[in-house]
């Protein structure tokens, strides 16, 4: 073989084992039901805050611990611990995605991302009164 050959041989390897260490890293969002039967694996939940419940959070008691209920897509529902303080205008957001770990039925959630709704959603009402007010 020649040297060019080698060496394109060995570059081939070393992206190919690049690939494989980056496969690892990748996740999928997952519903309750799929979350639920990979029990104990780390998982990003896509969900919303379901409303109709109450959410359990005592800043004075202990601030790193809220507890709520999230409803996803397809309509399960689970009950959610989150180790961490209550995020600014949580009860306004429109999708909660969740990652952290199914436990006994429970979502244990080490980090949350919000998206919450948008400030600059074209509401004709809004329009009207800021005009007015000027």
């Amino acid at each position: 073989m020649k040297k060019t050959h080698i060496i394109i041989l060995i570059f081939i390897a070393i992206a190919i084992a690049v690939l494989i260490s980056f496969m690892g890293d990748l996740t999928t969002y997952d519903t309750v039901a799929s979350a639920r039967e990979k029990e104990g694996k780390f998982v990003h939940l896509i969900a919303k805050l379901d409303k109709s419940q109450p959410v359990e959070y005592d800043a004075v008691k202990n601030p790193n611990y809220m507890r709520f209920v999230a409803v996803d897509t397809l309509g399960n529902s689970t009950p959610v611990i989150y180790h961490n303080a209550k995020p600014t205008d949580f009860e306004k957001s429109e999708r909660l995605v969740l990652k952290g770990t199914m436990k006994d039925g429970t979502f244990e959630c080490k980090e949350m991302l919000m998206k919450c709704p948008s400030k600059y959603k074209d509401d004709p009402n809004a329009n009207r009164n800021n005009l007015s007010a000027n």
